[in-house]
């Protein structure tokens, strides 16, 4: 059997109607950058998370730097995160000019873990970007709590868990703004790339308008901006999506917990642990190797026997060669556990069209691996 990892022409075929309707709609209104599309989808996107702003960009790196620039970080400011995610965290820092400081993760969850935090601050600390690894919400009840304290920002990367909360609140409840991916593979993704900031502010709204439309909200007036829109298209594949979010969530969690069934009683590695009261919406459903010298061969095996499994992210940011590549950066305390997760991770198939006939094989073949170990 071939497993593929990700199921998106499956999900066009279930959404095609609704995808087609909206495309149309755009191409017959001859609006197709800043146009009534957009406008509605960033409306319909700001209602769906609860919040008073949302604000389509080209996508979800410009999301972070651009909410960033917008909070006056710059050159000489730290920020705070952590490694084991994808580059493109630490990579808006250095966009905006600052120093990327990172922390290790939770050795439970994957993401930041708040009590390594607070050693990590300077009086050149300037904000926190906490990182919703997965699909499953960072602390952020512990993480508001220190940046109340130190007079901190706090920006969430919500690339991977939209529609994800920690029981208590939801994503993006708790900070100065959240940033969302809206690339394919992506929970919430478009037929290409695409991002978003949702926040509260005001401020942080009109900013953000400004700095994505080369810094300007009215024609021929202009001040230093980028180019950075989510066009009319997109957005319009987007609306089609939003409004079937929770139901493709829901599916997720579903072959989660199976996966988590068939292979609890597994020896050779662990499985994602979803913290109590929390709603993971498992963008990606990683289990780990217990060493790091199992992951590759373990992967081959998967790949061979028709899984499409791979890694997300076998090499952690500080790892990379040639880290900073001239940029500022630090490490704060051991990364040991984040470097453990990059050693060991593996993604098994995680989409909500997959099939109970292909989750099933993958847990056989996961099994059959593990058994080969002893």
């Amino acid at each position: 059997m071939k497993v593929e990892f990700y199921g998106h022409v499956r999900q066009y075929r279930n959404l095609q109607k609704e995808i087609d309707a909206n495309l149309q709609q755009v191409l017959l209104s001859g609006q197709y950058v800043m146009g009534p599309m957009l406008k509605r989808f960033e409306e319909e996107l700001a209602r769906y998370h609860g919040m008073k702003y949302a604000i389509g960009v080209g996508n979800g790196t410009d999301a972070i730097w651009l909410a960033l620039m917008a909070f006056d970080i710059g050159p000489g400011d730290e920020i705070i995160t952590h490694p084991n995610t994808f580059f493109a965290t630490a990579e808006a820092i250095w966009i905006a000019g600052a120093t990327a400081v990172f922390v290790d993760c939770d050795s439970k969850t994957k993401c930041i873990d708040p009590a390594r935090i607070e050693a990590a601050i300077t009086p050149k600390t300037k904000a926190i970007v906490p990182v919703h690894l997965y699909g499953q919400c960072a602390d952020m009840i512990a993480i508001r709590k220190i940046a109340d304290k130190h007079n901190l920002r706090l920006l969430e990367d919500n690339a991977q868990g939209i529609g994800a909360n920690g029981g208590s609140f939801k994503a993006g409840e708790l900070s100065d703004a959240a940033t969302i991916s809206f690339i394919i593979q992506k929970n919430l993704g478009t037929f290409g790339d695409g991002g978003a900031v949702v926040t509260n502010s005001p401020d942080i709204d009109g900013r953000i308008r400004k700095l994505r439309n080369h810094g300007s909200n009215a024609r021929n007036v202009h001040s230093f901006g980028f180019n950075s829109r989510l066009d009319d298209l997109h957005a319009g594949i987007l609306s089609a999506k939003l409004k079937h979010i929770d139901e493709a969530n829901d599916q997720r969690r579903h072959w989660a917990a199976r996966y988590t069934a068939g292979l609890r009683d597994c020896r050779n590695f662990d499985l994602p642990v979803e913290l109590p009261g929390y709603r993971h919406v498992f963008h990606l459903y990683v289990i780990e190797t217990k060493k790091p010298e199992q992951r590759d061969p373990f992967l081959k095996f998967l790949n061979d026997a028709g899984i499409d499994a791979k890694t997300h992210y076998s090499i952690a940011i500080h790892q990379q060669a040639g880290y900073p590549w001239g940029k500022g950066a630090h490490m704060v305390g051991p990364l040991t556990n984040a470097e453990h997760n990059a050693g060991c991770c593996i993604s098994l198939p995680m989409f909500p069209e997959l099939t109970a006939d292909e989750v099933d094989y993958v847990i056989a073949k996961v099994k059959e691996w593990d058994r080969s170990q002893g």
